[in-house]
C-alpha cells in the first residue's frame, strides 16, 4: 500500500461497493469514490490530453452506472467526455435532439439494455466508431443482457463493435484508444 500512496498517476478501480469504497477511502483519503459508477480512483486525472470527445449516449436511466463507469474511466485516461443519457429508441426524438453533438464525436459509446436497438440506430447516423455496451437491466425476455448482446452483434450498421455485458471500463478503454490516435 506504501507504494501506492507514493504514485502520482491516476489508478482506478472497478466495480467497487459502498463497503469496499469505506475500506479504500479510509486507507487513501484523497481518493475519489464515484458512487454511481462503483469506481474508487486515487490521483484522478485533471487535464484533458485531447480536443477531440468521447460520446457516451445511453438508451435510459436504468443504464446509467455502466455509462457513468465508462465516463469515469475515459475521464482517467485523458479524454474530453460528453453525456448523453436517456435517448433511447422508445422516445427516439430525444436522439435527434443531441444528434449533432452525437456525431461531432471521435468515437461513441452506446449503452443499451432490453433488445439492444439504440446501438444500431446510431450505428446508422455517425460515420464515428460506436462501441456498443449491451446492459443487464431490463425485463421480459432480456435474459440478464444476453438479448441485448446479441442484437448490438447482429446489428447491420458498419463501424459498431460490442463488448460484452456491462462492461463500461472496456468500452471506455477502446473508446480512449480510439480518441488518442493521431491522424
Amino acid at each position: 500500500m506504501a507504494a501506492l500512496k507514493d504514485e502520482t498517476s491516476p489508478i482506478l478501480t472497478t466495480r467497487v461497493d459502498a463497503i469496499k469504497a469505506e475500506f479504500l477511502k479510509a486507507r487513501f483519503p484523497q481518493g475519489q469514490y464515484f458512487e454511481t459508477a462503483h469506481c474508487f480512483v486515487l490521483n484522478p486525472q485533471k487535464e484533458v490530453a485531447s480536443d477531440n470527445y468521447i460520446a457516451i449516449v445511453t438508451a435510459g436511466t436504468s443504464d446509467l452506472s455502466v455509462a457513468e463507469e465508462a465516463a469515469v474511466t475515459a475521464q482517467q485516461f485523458g479524454n474530453r467526455v460528453e453525456k448523453i443519457y436517456d435517448v433511447g429508441v422508445a422516445g427516439i426524438h430525444r436522439l435527434f435532439n443531441h444528434l449533432t453533438l452525437i456525431q461531432k464525436a471521435r468515437v461513441v459509446i452506446v449503452i443499451a439494455g432490453m433488445e439492444g436497438a439504440l446501438a444500431s440506430v446510431v450505428g446508422g447516423l455517425v460515420s464515428a466508431p460506436v462501441i456498443a455496451v449491451p446492459t443487464s437491466i431490463g425485463y421480459g425476455t432480456n435474459f440478464q443482457g444476453l438479448t441485448a448482446l446479441l442484437s448490438m452483434l447482429n446489428s447491420c450498421a458498419s463501424g459498431v463493435s460490442v463488448v460484452n455485458i456491462d462492461n463500461g471500463f472496456g468500452a471506455a478503454y477502446n473508446a480512449s484508444l480510439i480518441n488518442h490516435m493521431k491522424g
